[in-house]
């Protein structure tokens, strides 16, 4: 039992120290509409052709503004039905020989590593001509995923410079942009954090929905609260 409790409080610990660079924040607002719409058109031009969402159905976008016949014209790309789920066609055994591994689901991603470890992934790419697939990623070391957005991003390189700290020589990364993409690096800073707020909406579109009940539930409380405060004052007025 006490090693049971002892691996669950090393748990945290151990996902910590798998990731080699700090994160960086991510600048998202899930109640930002027109982020989360622009970075559902990055998701299914980008992400749906390998890695499927098959929990979350295109019509639930009309949450978020998007009438039926926008996400028609504008988002399906494989699928027929607006009601069907953003699967993919390539099936997960061809994926594994492929990529060595099947790419996977990312509905829950942003629930399972967090925004801010996906901001931080998606602009931690960088050349490696060591790996078959000719990039690597400084959060996620020897990543089996191509960098898909490098095009818009271009392409980075690793700089790695050892200094003299506090206990001893301290290895230091750095990512240099050594040919520019489409888009500046203020703009592709913009689009991966509008496919992360995504991301973090897909994997819980009621969020919003939940949030104002719970705050209409507590102003209900806040209401009832004076009520029986008054009423009890009322009922003990001639005792006191």
């Amino acid at each position: 039992m006490t090693r049971l409790l002892l691996l669950i409080l090393l748990l945290p610990l151990g996902a910590h120290a798998a990731s080699e660079a700090p994160l960086d924040r991510a600048p998202i607002e899930t109640t930002d509409t027109a982020s989360i719409q622009r970075g559902a058109q990055v998701f299914v031009n980008y992400c749906l052709n390998c890695h499927s969402a098959q929990y979350m159905r295109y019509n639930r976008l009309t949450d978020v503004g998007l009438t039926e016949q926008q996400i028609e014209n504008n988002l399906m790309f494989a699928a027929s039905k607006v009601g069907d789920t953003m699967t993919v066609a390539l099936p997960a055994k061809t994926a594994a020989q492929w990529f060595g591994v099947a790419p996977p689901d990312l509905t829950v991603i942003a629930r399972s590593r967090g925004a801010d470890w996906l901001y931080s992934y998606l602009r931690g790419f960088y050349r490696d001509d060591a790996r078959t697939i000719g990039w690597n990623n400084t959060v996620f070391p020897n990543v089996g995923m191509p960098h898909v957005l490098w095009e818009l991003q271009g392409q980075q390189v690793l700089e790695v410079t050892e200094h003299e700290g506090a206990h001893g020589k301290e290895r230091v990364q750095t990512l240099e942009l050594a040919q520019p993409g489409t888009m500046s690096p203020t703009e592709y800073d913009r689009l991966v954090a509008d496919l992360v707020n995504y991301l973090v909406y897909m994997g819980e579109p009621a969020r919003a929905q939940r949030m104002q009940m719970g705050y209409g539930v507590l102003l209900g409380l806040a209401v009832l609260f004076v009520l029986v405060y008054l009423l009890k004052k009322e009922y003990w007025k001639d005792i006191h």
